[in-house]
């Protein structure tokens, strides 16, 4: 099974909170087929950024998203 990843970050408001500063700023670094490259992606872009202490960057496990075992998934439900 195929377990995509996320890897997202921009400039925070704050540093102790996850809350963007311009949403239209957020960089995305890429979709990744597996945690290790999503990993590798993350971490080459958050030493790129070290010198700012507001850059955030993160990984999203878009697999969570959708359970294939289940009849639906949560976001199917809001329809």
């Amino acid at each position: 099974m195929q377990r995509l990843h996320l890897v997202f970050g921009g400039e925070l408001v704050d540093p102790t909170k996850s809350v963007f500063r311009d949403v239209d700023d957020i960089h995305i670094v890429g979709i990744f087929p597996d945690y290790d490259s999503a990993y590798n992606a993350w971490k080459a872009e958050a030493q790129r950024t070290v010198d700012n202490a507001h850059m955030r960057y993160f990984i999203a496990h878009l697999h969570r998203l959708r359970e294939e075992e289940q009849e639906t998934s949560s976001t199917e439900e809001l329809g």
